[in-house]
């Protein structure tokens, strides 16, 4: 066994050999595994889940895209089937591609995000008033709620991860962010007195500062029956229209519009301006101050005076609020929705820009706060989801959980992890389900198998397809991956920043990612050292792999432990070459959120 390792000053000897840097520019401290490790099956599993979730993508973009990144569907505004549901078709594939899959998955999807907005550009409403000139303008949507817009931003805002240096996507993130730090004066989204964005409609054209019409959430008239079928089951356009009927009151800001912190914060991480920095930090802080005014429980209706409750004073009003309580115009059902947890990913931005527990306490004490209204109904304690006029309402068995595991992943202080299901990857992290790691990657290849073979027998066509549809044959099928080769959380649908204790690079060919045939499993994460194993599955060539503390380098790597051989290190990147065949357990210990967050590769910073 020979073992070395190279520091950031000189050379520290850990066994026979010293490897010299495979680029020029390597600023990492190196280590080189020449210990043999016959590949486990979770390795296995994890390369061969790369490479099906990347073919069937493949697939899956020539079945449902044409030669231009156009979708093929019927174009339409609202929030049924609307533009964002179109890029939402390939949710998922940046971090896929940016785990290790094939750089076929990068070029398909930049293709589709290009596509997606000349398509939508060029698509314009008849009947709703702001989208007659194009859905898009200046290549982002004109007014529409944080719901939707982050939905149709995933694949955007997670494009830095592979690809931080092309020039398009730094000109964009940059003029997105300025929507909001009223750098356009089209768009006076952002109000710096009261420090709200004024309306839940926001946009390249600026907030809407009317009540909202069904027709303005429905988009224009269309032929439904024997044509389409809805997500939400309507049968005919006066039935989609009805939907939204109650959805007038958007005047004003709502927890949704936390969501649009991701475009400064990606403008910053891309750029290093500070004052993308500051917005973040600002607008999340006033936030912060309004769930402590008011009682620890986050308002959903902030007026434009920035008064909480608006002109009714009403903390739980507003569409999406608290109090949202509206009837399903086919069933007669009510149902309940309450967005405000679209809030929380406003708070987590903000604590990864500075490791401030002052941005998470104020939700964790809404947890305890709504759970302490619990009480006993037909003999089960139950717990409240919404709250109106008379009080809290909406009970289930089902406690209050929204935030409880996001906190405790940032923190992993043992009050906060205490409060999570110890079951699945919390169990395995503990040591306590080893039968997690194959379970869960096989329940992922499964997905891609039967999504694929569900999307071949899609008998729908370009013109009865609405740009929903093709959605739930999507291949990418990567939580499991997250979970285990990255340590982080998996981001949802409306998901624009990726929580992650390490990332890997190439340092070879130069990429974000996995080289091919290697495989990584973290399978401890403490506040203070993360535990990880490297397998290289190729059994006739080395590999090479640069681990990066944090998905934004917003970590630090202070010492490496392998075979109970330590050493410092100091720094936020570690390359380690792996022997043909070979594989090793490292322990490095991490000092967590200490850096100022980067998407800049590990060659191309100072360490």
């Amino acid at each position: 066994m020979k073992r070395a390792l190279i520091g950031l000053a000189g050379a520290v000897l850990l066994g026979l050999s010293v490897l010299k840097p495979a680029y020029s520019d390597d600023v990492t401290p190196r280590v080189v595994i020449d210990t043999p490790l016959s590949p486990p099956a979770w390795a296995l599993l994890e390369c061969e889940l790369l490479k099906a979730n990347a073919d069937a993508c493949n697939e899956f973009f020539h079945r449902y895209f044409d030669e231009r990144g156009f979708l093929l569907c019927v174009e339409r505004w609202g929030g049924d089937d609307g533009p964002d549901d179109a890029i939402e078709n390939c949710l998922h594939w940046p971090i896929l591609h940016a785990i290790g899959a094939d750089d076929r998955v990068l070029t398909l999807y930049k293709k589709a995000w290009e596509g997606h907005l000349r398509q939508y550009t060029l698509a314009k409403t008849v009947e709703v008033p702001f989208a007659r000139d194009g859905m898009y303008y200046k290549e982002f949507p004109v007014q529409f709620d944080w719901l939707h817009n982050a939905e149709g931003l995933t694949v955007f805002c997670l494009q830095g991860l592979s690809d931080s240096t092309d020039r398009a996507l730094v000109q964009r993130t940059k003029r997105y962010a300025g929507l909001y730090l009223n750098d356009d004066p089209q768009a006076p989204n952002y109000d710096p007195q009261h420090r709200i964005i004024r309306s839940m409609f926001n946009g390249s054209r600026g907030p809407v500062l009317r009540p909202a019409t069904g027709l303005d959430w429905a988009g224009d008239p269309i032929e439904i029956e024997h044509r389409f079928e809805l997500g939400h089951g309507e049968t005919s356009y006066e039935q989609m229209v009805a939907h939204f009927k109650d959805y007038n009151d958007i005047v004003g800001d709502h927890p949704q519009n936390l969501l649009s912190t991701a475009l400064p914060l990606n403008a910053f991480l891309l750029t290093g301006e500070e004052r993308y920095r500051d917005w973040v930090l600002e607008y999340v802080d006033a936030w912060r101050q309004r769930i402590i005014n008011n009682d620890f429980i986050i308002p959903t209706k902030i007026g434009l005076d920035g008064k909480i409750g608006g002109p009714e004073g009403k903390w739980y009003g507003g569409v999406y609020g608290w109090g949202f309580s509206v009837e399903v115009p086919q069933t007669g059902e009510l149902a309940h929705r309450n967005t405000h947890y679209l809030g929380l990913p406003g708070f987590t931005n903000a604590y990864l820009l500075t490791g401030d527990d002052r941005f998470l306490d104020p939700w964790r004490q809404q947890i305890r706060k709504i759970n302490a209204q619990a009480k006993m109904i037909d003999g089960k304690l139950q717990y409240p989801s919404m709250f109106g006029d008379d009080g809290w309402y909406a009970y289930s068995t089902a406690k209050y959980s929204v935030g409880v595991e996001e906190i405790a992943y940032l923190t992993l202080n043992d009050e906060d992890v205490s409060q999570v299901s110890k079951g699945g990857w919390w169990g395995f992290l503990d040591g306590k389900n080893a039968g997690y790691l194959e379970q869960a990657l096989r329940a992922d290849l499964a997905s891609v198998r039967r999504r694929v073979l569900a999307s071949r027998e899609d008998k729908t066509t370009p013109d009865t397809r609405l740009a929903d549809d093709p959605m739930k044959y999507n291949p990418a099928s990567i939580a499991s991956l997250v979970r285990l080769a990255l340590g982080g959380l998996p981001t949802n649908k409306q998901g624009l920043v990726l929580h992650c204790r390490v990332r890997y690079f190439d340092p070879v060919a130069r990429r974000a990612g996995l080289p091919e045939g290697c495989a990584a499993l973290v399978e401890k994460l403490e506040a203070d050292s993360t535990t990880l194993t490297l397998v290289n599955t190729d059994q006739l060539e080395a590999k090479t792999v640069t681990i990066q503390a944090g998905g934004y380098a917003e970590h630090r790597f202070m010492t490496l432990d392998v075979d109970g051989q330590p050493s410092k290190i100091d720094a936020r990147s570690l390359t380690v070459t792996l022997g043909p065949g070979c594989g090793t357990k490292l322990v490095l210990g991490t000092r967590r959120y200490c850096e100022k967050p980067t998407l800049k590769f590990p060659w191309q910073r100072a360490e």
